[in-house]
C-alpha cells in the first residue's frame, strides 16, 4: 500500500523535475533567491573545501560528494588544499555570517557555498541536493538523468530560531533507529529542535539509573485500549524503553545534522507510570498502574512532600547528563488539582506557602506555581532554562519560563504580553497526529482534528495583536505527533509528510514570502525524494479538494472541485467510479437532491484517492439558514450554510462540517420556501471522552412571519451513560405535515454533564453536521 500511494503523487508533474535551467523547486523556499540564466554541470565537479571547515561540517560536505559521485557515476572528489579561484563546489567559511545563514553563488563553471559554521553548511547543502534530480538521495545510480544546477544566487536565513517536532514516544515506542530516521527527515526540512517526549502515564522511555524501577515497571503497561472502547483492553504487554546508551547516540546524531534535542519529563501531572513504580510520591499512596487508556488521569505527583522533589531532582540530573540542551521541557499541562483538594499533606503545604486562592483560580493552581518555579529555580542553578506548555501561565508564571502555545495561540500572546518568550504549537494547525483529510474511513484510525497541509502552510505565527517589540518573544514553531494510535514507523510517518513540508516554510520563510501555488509546484519533487529516501506518507493533499457552499436563491448547493497543478478531474453522481470516460469537471456543479458524488484525478494514468460525499435527500438543502444562538467560537466552522448543506459527516468534530455549541441550546431558523414538510432528523456525533453529548430534547417549531411560532413536535433523549458507545447518532421527530415557511430547530446541550464522567457538574458540547427536513 505504501508503494501505491508513493506512485499517486512520485507520478505527478514529471516535467517539472528540479535540475533544468531556471527550475527552484525548493521547500522551504529560500528567503532571497535571484535567478540566473544558464546551469552548471554537477557530475564530477571537484569539491574543494577550506581548511577551516570544522569536523562536523566536512562530514556533511564529504557525504554530499560520496552521494553526488555514487548517483551520477562521474567521481566528484574532496580536497582541503588551497581553494582554486572558481570552477567546481567550493566551501568556504565566512565568519561574518550567523551560524545558521548560508550564500550560495551557482554560475555556469562553479557553486560557491559560505557558511560559518556547521548548521549554515547543512543547510546549503540541502538546499544543493534538492536542486539535483531526486535520484541524489537513493536508489540505483542515475546517470543519465540531468546532473545539473540552475544557475542562482541565494543568500539566506531562516525567520525564526526555534523550528521544533515533538515526537511522543511515551504512548507508543519508536526504537532508536526510528528517532534517528526521523532526525533525517528533519534535516532534510530545515528544522533545528527535536522536542522528545519522554515520560507519560502510559509509559515511562528513559532509563534513570538511580530509579531502576521507572523502566523495569514504569516502560510497561498490562495493556491497551482498543481504539477509542474505553471499557476494552487487548490484554497484551506494551513497553520500551531507550538506555542511557542509546540517548546518547540519538543525541550525537541529531547534533551531527544541526539539531537539538530537548528532553521532556511531564510534571506534576501525566505521572502515573512513575507512581506505579514508587508509589509514596503520590497523593494517596496507590495502589496505582501504568494507564492502558489515553486522557488525563486524576493521580498526580504528592507535592506536598520533599521526597517528590528529591526524585525529580536526582532525575532531572541524570536528564541534564544525557542532554546537552540549554532547555528542559517539564510539562507542566493536564494537571487535574482533585487530589491535592483533598490532601492533607498538599493543603499543609498550601497553608505553610502562604497561599490563597482568588477570583481567578483556587490555591491548588498557585500550588503548581510553586512547583514550576522550584523546578525552575533548580534547573537555572545548573544552568538550564524551562520550557513549559501554556497551563504554566494558569496561576504565577515562573521567572524564566518559556511558554508552549498549545491550546492556539493566545498562550503565547499571553506569555509575550507579560515579557516571556514563546513557541507557538496551536493544536488547530500543528497537530499532527489529527487527520489530514475530511474523508477519515480511507485513513488511518486517529484521535480525531482535521488539519490538511493546506492549513498547516497558512499559519502566521506573530499575531498582528502584537507589536513589533513583542514579537520578538516568539521563537519560533514546532509542530507535534502524539501517539496514541500511531503504533507503527510507517504510520509515524505518513502522519508527518508532507505536512512537514509545509511546517518548515511556516519556520523558515519570512512574513509574505510565502506562496501557495509555488510551494505546491514543488511538492511533487519533494515527494519523489520521500520515496527514494525510504519514507511512507500521505498522498491526500495530491487527491480532489471539494468546496460545498449553499445557493439559497437557487435553492441548492454548489460543489466547486480543484486539485495541484492541472491534471483532470472525472466525476460521478450516480455513485459509480469515475473514470477518463465520465464527464470532466470544468465548472461549478449544482446539486437539489440525495445523491453520491465521486470524484478523481487522473495523472499520467495514475488515479488518485477518489473523492466521495455524500448528500442527503433533503428538502432544506441550500435553504435560507439563520443562527439564532451561536456556536462556540472556534466551532462555528461553515454554520449555518453547512447545516443545511445536505452532506452527513465523519466521526471528526474538526473537519470543518460540524458547528459545535457548548452549554447552550442550538437554536436554528429555516426558510422552507412553502416546501411541505413533517419530519426533522438532527445529525450529532457522540464522543464523550472529549465532553461531547447527544441533545437532551430536539423540538420543531413552526411559523408564517418568522417571528412567531408553534411547537409542532418535540422528544426526550435519555442522558448518555459511560457504557454507551460513542458513534454518529441522529435524532429524529416526526410531527403533522405542514408547509409553513419558516422552521425552528431547538437542541438543549448536556449541562451539566453527569457525575459518573471526569468533566462532572460542566456544560457540555453539541456537534451538530446536518438538519435533514422531509
Amino acid at each position: 500500500m505504501n508503494r501505491l500511494f508513493a506512485l499517486c503523487a512520485s507520478g505527478l508533474l514529471l516535467a517539472s523535475c528540479a535540475g533544468k535551467t531556471g527550475s527552484y523547486e525548493l521547500i522551504p523556499y529560500p528567503n532571497h533567491l535571484t535567478p540566473r540564466a544558464g546551469e552548471f554541470a554537477a557530475a564530477g565537479a571537484a569539491v574543494a573545501c577550506d581548511e577551516r571547515l570544522d569536523e562536523a561540517s566536512r562530514a556533511v560536505v564529504e557525504e554530499f560528494a560520496a552521494r553526488l559521485s555514487e548517483a551520477s557515476g562521474a567521481e566528484s572528489a574532496v580536497t582541503y588544499e588551497a581553494l582554486p579561484a572558481a570552477g567546481g563546489f567550493r566551501f568556504l567559511v565566512d565568519e561574518s555570517l550567523a551560524p545558521e545563514r548560508y550564500r550560495l553563488d551557482v554560475t555556469t563553471d562553479g557553486a560557491e557555498v559560505r557558511a560559518s559554521s556547521l548548521r549554515g553548511f547543512l543547510y546549503a547543502v540541502q538546499t544543493i541536493k534538492q536542486l539535483l534530480p531526486a535520484a541524489l538521495y537513493g536508489g540505483a545510480p542515475a546517470v543519465e538523468s540531468e546532473w545539473t544546477l540552475p544557475c542562482v544566487e541565494i543568500d539566506d536565513a531562516p525567520r525564526f530560531g526555534y523550528r521544533g517536532l515533538m515526537l511522543d514516544v511515551a504512548r507508543h515506542f519508536f526504537d532508536a533507529a526510528q528517532v534517528k530516521k526521523i532526525i533525517d527527515l528533519m534535516a532534510f526540512h530545515k528544522l533545528n529542535t527535536l522536542h522528545w517526549h519522554l515520560t507519560d502515564d502510559q509509559g515511562w522511555r528513559i532509563e534513570i539509573k538511580r530509579y531502576p524501577r521507572l523502566t523495569e515497571y514504569g516502560s510497561i503497561r498490562k495493556g491497551t485500549v482498543v481504539k477509542k472502547n474505553w471499557d476494552q483492553y487487548d490484554g497484551v504487554p506494551y513497553g520500551g524503553y531507550y538506555t542511557q546508551e542509546e540517548i546518547r547516540g540519538v543525541v550525537a546524531y541529531a547534533a551531527s545534522r544541526g539539531i537539538t534535542v530537548i528532553p521532556e519529563i511531564d510534571l506534576p501531572g501525566h505521572m502515573l507510570a512513575a507512581l506505579a513504580c514508587y508509589p509514596e510520591l503520590g497523593c494517596t499512596g496507590g495502589p496505582y498502574e501504568v494507564w492502558g487508556r489515553w486522557g488525563v488521569a486524576d493521580e498526580v505527583l504528592c507535592v506536598g512532600k520533599e521526597k517528590t522533589f528529591e526524585f525529580l531532582e536526582n532525575v532531572l540530573l541524570e536528564v541534564m547528563e544525557l542532554f546537552p540542551s540549554e532547555y528542559i521541557h517539564i510539562g507542566g499541562d493536564e494537571c487535574p488539582k482533585v487530589r491535592w483538594e483533598k490532601c492533607p499533606v498538599c493543603q499543609a503545604k498550601i497553608r505553610e506557602l502562604g497561599i490563597e486562592g482568588d477570583d481567578k483560580h483556587a490555591a491548588e493552581y498557585y500550588l503548581q506555581s510553586y512547583v514550576t518555579a522550584r523546578v525552575e529555580k533548580f534547573l537555572n542553578e545548573h544552568g538550564r532554562r524551562i520550557i513549559g506548555w501554556d497551563e504554566i501561565l494558569e496561576g504565577e508564571l515562573a521567572p524564566d519560563a518559556t511558554v508552549m502555545s498549545w491550546r492556539g495561540s493566545e498562550g503565547g500572546i499571553a506569555a509575550a504580553r507579560l515579557g516571556h518568550d514563546a513557541i507557538m504549537t496551536p493544536t488547530s494547525h500543528f497537530y499532527f497526529d489529527y487527520y489530514q483529510a475530511r474523508d477519515i474511513e480511507n485513513e488511518p484510525f486517529g484521535i480525531g482534528g482535521y488539519v490538511p497541509v493546506e492549513k498547516v502552510y497558512a499559519y502566521e505565527p506573530i499575531p498582528d495583536t502584537l507589536s513589533q517589540e513583542l514579537g520578538t518573544h516568539i521563537l519560533g514553531v514546532q509542530a507535534n505527533l502524539w501517539a496514541e494510535y500511531i503504533k507503527t514507523p510507517e504510520h509515524q510517518e505518513y502522519m508527518l509528510l508532507p505536512r512537514m513540508a509545509a511546517l518548515s516554510e511556516v519556520q523558515w520563510c519570512d512574513r509574505g514570502s510565502r506562496e501557495w501555488t509555488r510551494f505546491a509546484g514543488a511538492l511533487p519533487h519533494i515527494v519523489d525524494i520521500y520515496e527514494r529516501m525510504g519514507y511512507n506518507y500521505s498522498p491526500v493533499v495530491f487527491g480532489v479538494n471539494c468546496r460545498v457552499r449553499s445557493l439559497p436563491e437557487k435553492k441548492c448547493v454548489e460543489v466547486t472541485l480543484s486539485t495541484l497543478g492541472d491534471a483532470p478531474i472525472h466525476y460521478t453522481l450516480d455513485g459509480s467510479e469515475p473514470t477518463a470516460e465520465s464527464p470532466r469537471y470544468a465548472a461549478p456543479i449544482e446539486i437539489r437532491k440525495g445523491c453520491t458524488l465521486k470524484a478523481a484525478a487522473l495523472r499520467d494514468g495514475v488515479r488518485s484517492r477518489v473523492l466521495v460525499r455524500n448528500f442527503s435527500d433533503n428538502k432544506a438543502m441550500g435553504h435560507p439558514v439563520t443562527l439564532v444562538t451561536e456556536p462556540l467560537g472556534k466551532y462555528r466552522f461553515g454554520a449555518p450554510e453547512s447545516l443545511v448543506d445536505g452532506i452527513e459527516s465523519y466521526f471528526s468534530y474538526a473537519n470543518g462540517d460540524w458547528a459545535g455549541w457548548f452549554g447552550d441550546p442550538m437554536v436554528v431558523d429555516i426558510d422552507m420556501a412553502g416546501a411541505s414538510y413533517g419530519e426533522v432528523r438532527l445529525g450529532t456525533l457522540v464522543l464523550k471522552d472529549e465532553d461531547i453529548f447527544p441533545p437532551l430534547t430536539l423540538v420543531a417549531s413552526t411559523s408564517e412571519d418568522g417571528e412567531h411560532f408553534t411547537e409542532a413536535g418535540r422528544i426526550e433523549i435519555p442522558m448518555e451513560t459511560s457504557a454507551d458507545p460513542d458513534a454518529l447518532k441522529s435524532y429524529t421527530v416526526s410531527f403533522p405535515e405542514t408547509s409553513a415557511r419558516y422552521l425552528r430547530v431547538e437542541a438543549r446541550t448536556v449541562n451539566p454533564i453527569p457525575e459518573w464522567h471526569g468533566a462532572r457538574g460542566k456544560k457540555g458540547f453539541l456537534f451538530v453536521d446536518e438538519i435533514c427536513v422531509n
